[in-house]
């Protein structure tokens, strides 16, 4: 579904709010202790360009069950972790064993900029997003509230599905082919349509219980709702797996180690907001 409105898709909020709740223990018997996406490729470029320091208060937004925000306790970091997910963050404090004093949770809605900066302005050192952006319904709310919530230099760190390489009008394709005879196989990615905005439905997961939304947004969308507010890009990665993983060929990301699945960005307030 195409969507006329720049600032979002706000009419699905609650219905997103809804299937996560509806998701949230199934999800998180599946991958709570990590998969293959999170050990690999998401978490190590997260962990290198957030580069945590031991005493910082950093903001988890959309933290799920919880768990980049118990590593990041592990690093020494203060940090307050929110979801808008009740039994998200009921699963989250369940898995944080009680002796862990340097975490808090909050069910807060990302999408609700009032809300956040309840947790306090000018508080935190740095804001952690793990693969969240492309579920919320709007982000420019978020956006707004961390430019008044991080520390002047503050930074803000976040992972999505890779707007360029995943959108509903992408395909996977292999083929095979013969020259002097020797056989090749050839993986790649197909994109039909990329600028417009467009939400639809999918799995996250084989096998979960309903559907989730998500909401694509080209890069100058998404960088856009922070350049507005004072944030600049200062970091990116753009992890695959590793070569030598499609010598068979075929249509898993394994399978694809010039295409990169995820994107993982630092965006830094300027010292000066409005400069």
């Amino acid at each position: 579904m195409e969507h006329g409105n720049p600032g979002g898709f706000p009419e699905f909020n609650a219905e997103v709010r809804r299937i996560w709740n509806a998701n949230a223990e199934w999800w998180d018997d599946k991958i709570g202790d990590g998969n293959e996406f999170q050990c690999e490729l998401i978490e190590p470029a997260t962990e290198r360009l957030l580069n945590v320091s031991p005493g910082e208060t950093i903001l988890d937004v959309g933290c799920g069950a919880g768990r980049f925000a118990r590593r990041m306790a592990e690093l020494g970091a203060y940090v307050v972790a929110f979801d808008f997910s009740e039994r998200f963050i009921k699963r989250a404090k369940q898995r944080t064993p009680p002796n862990v004093k340097n975490i808090e949770y909050h069910v807060v809605d990302a999408t609700d900029e009032q809300q956040i900066l309840a947790l306090e302005m000018n508080r935190f050192d740095a804001a952690v997003a793990t693969m969240a952006l492309m579920d919320m319904s709007s982000i420019e709310p978020l956006m707004s509230a961390l430019s008044k919530s991080l520390k002047p230099g503050g930074r803000f760190v976040f992972s999505v599905i890779h707007p360029c390489f995943q959108t509903p009008e992408t395909c996977k394709f292999a083929e095979q082919f013969e020259t002097d005879g020797k056989i090749t196989l050839w993986s790649g990615v197909k994109v039909a349509k990329y600028l417009t905005p467009t939400v639809w439905k999918s799995q996250g997961i084989v096998g979960q219980p309903e559907l989730q939304y998500y909401f694509h947004r080209p890069l100058s969308m998404l960088l856009r709702a922070g350049f507005d507010v004072g944030f600049v890009v200062d970091g990116l990665e753009e992890p695959a797996f590793k070569e030598g993983a499609n010598e068979r060929g075929g249509l898993r990301w394994r399978d694809l180690p010039e295409i990169p699945p995820v994107l993982v960005m630092r965006m830094r307030l300027l010292e000066e907001k409005g400069e």
